[in-house]
């Protein structure tokens, strides 16, 4: 009996059958789904901004590192070449004297003279030069010079007795 009885309150009109519970719920969960599709909508422009923007400010602080990376590495790759082009030169100014040292002695070795003995000549000659054009300037015309330098052979053979072997030319006239 007490299931009959329940039967028949179950179809009473005043309490809403279960179905429609369900219908109703339902409805609210399909509600609730597009409110929050819709919201999402709404802030998920909102939210890929903010990711952009995330995005761009990482980039920039990847970028800036690896800028920074790049300026040490070539700051000690232009050390190593200046350390290297150093050595280098070093080397090749050693090699460039022993090869002057070994020519020098070569040429020495057959009679060849050295820049320094050509400067030596060089200096002589310039000083026999100016020498030279000095005693020129001494003995003033030519005629007067053979006169003087057999007055002065005669002079010196005069005080020592001996006779002049080698006169000066007369003068011709």
């Amino acid at each position: 009996m007490d299931r009959k009885s329940t039967k028949s309150d179950s179809k009473d009109p005043a309490t809403p059958p279960l179905s429609d519970a369900i219908k109703a719920s339902a409805q609210q969960i399909w509600l609730a789904g597009l409110g929050a599709f819709a919201k999402a909508q709404e802030e998920g422009g909102k939210v890929f901004e903010a990711l952009v923007k995330e995005g761009l400010t990482i980039q920039r602080k990847t970028q800036a590192a690896a800028e920074e990376k790049l300026a040490e590495a070539t700051s000690h790759v232009a050390d190593v070449a200046t350390d290297l082009g150093a050595r280098a030169t070093g080397h090749w100014d050693k090699l460039e004297n022993s090869l002057e040292d070994r020519v020098a002695r070569a040429l020495h070795g057959l009679g060849v003279p050295s820049s320094q003995d050509i400067e030596t000549l060089s200096a002589r000659i310039d000083a026999l030069q100016q020498r030279v054009e000095r005693l020129s300037r001494h003995a003033a015309p030519g005629k007067t010079t053979n006169r003087h330098t057999t007055a002065t052979a005669e002079r010196r053979t005069a005080s020592t007795g001996q006779h002049a072997t080698r006169r000066a030319k007369p003068p011709s006239t």
